[in-house]
């Protein structure tokens, strides 16, 4: 899918849907992948959403040496590519450094830059540079209208295909928060689909233990403001048992939740557009 027809995928609902980008953190294995991508496109396709499934091949951002980071790039790369190809839809992955970029593009749809990256300009050039899709994760310490800088050198790099992601604000040390005035700012300022991060927004970083927290109990509550405040997709971790996973599982939607959040989020779109 080339990145053009990757947006134009996002966009492709028939009601005027918000779209999703979803799965688990990590790719763990691949009958787990399967498992969720299956799931989250029979509720998709029900609903009208345009779906991108989401797995990470490493985790390069641990606090402690010995957390979980992958099961080895290649392995977890052509999983997500069977993912792509057995469901016929888009893939997107986290790329840490420039020289990732060209081997994580031979795989996925979407290249996904993580937030404390977002400022990284070698890495935003060589993403672009592949002619993928780039999703730019906003920095928790920057403001709305400065990630327009971030889109910018992606543009100028020759790739007009470029999403943000607001996946929350510090406050304070162990806690984060998501201002909604940020959605409509980040769409006039980055002249883009702006997409929030309804889990990692609710993560609760840097605890004593080395093993980062979360709050799983408000993904609803997120999720349901975001759409009423207007923005374009909605970017989910979910897991079959958030409680076994091997990253982030402190706040993750588990995946039997998925259904009735996501049925909740469509009729709040449905009633936001019948009020433009």
């Amino acid at each position: 899918m080339t990145a053009n027809s990757t947006i134009e995928y996002l966009k492709s609902s028939s009601t005027d849907n918000f779209f999703l980008l979803a799965g688990p953190c990590v790719i763990e294995g691949e009958d787990m992948a399967l498992e969720i991508a299956g799931k989250l496109l029979e509720i998709t396709q029900r609903l009208d959403i345009p779906f991108v499934f989401k797995g990470s091949y490493r985790k390069a951002n641990r606090s402690r040496l010995d957390s979980f980071t992958g099961i080895g790039d290649e392995k977890a790369l052509r999983i997500l590519a069977k993912v792509k190809e057995e469901f016929g839809i888009p893939v997107v992955t986290d790329v840490h450094e420039a020289k990732e970029c060209r081997m994580a593009a031979q795989y996925v749809d979407i290249l996904q830059i993580p937030a404390f990256l977002c400022r990284q300009t070698e890495l935003l050039v060589a993403a672009a540079e592949t002619g993928k899709m780039v999703n730019i994760k906003k920095g928790q310490f920057l403001s709305p209208e400065s990630m327009a800088h971030a889109v910018k050198k992606i543009t100028d790099s020759g790739n007009n295909q470029v999403a943000v992601t607001d996946r929350g604000t510090m406050f304070g040390y162990q806690d984060m928060i998501v201002d909604m005035r940020g959605i409509p700012e980040m769409q006039a300022s980055c002249k883009c689909p702006v997409i929030v991060d309804v889990t990692h927004s609710l993560q609760q970083p840097n605890q004593s233990c080395g093993v980062t927290g979360g709050r799983p109990a408000m993904i609803t509550t997120i999720a349901r403001s975001s759409i009423a405040a207007g923005c374009d997709g909605i970017f989910m971790e979910t897991h079959p048992d958030p409680a076994s996973a091997k990253s982030d599982g402190a706040n993750m939607l588990p995946l039997d939740q998925a259904d009735r959040l996501l049925s909740g989020l469509t009729v709040i779109r449905q009633a936001l557009n019948s009020l433009s």
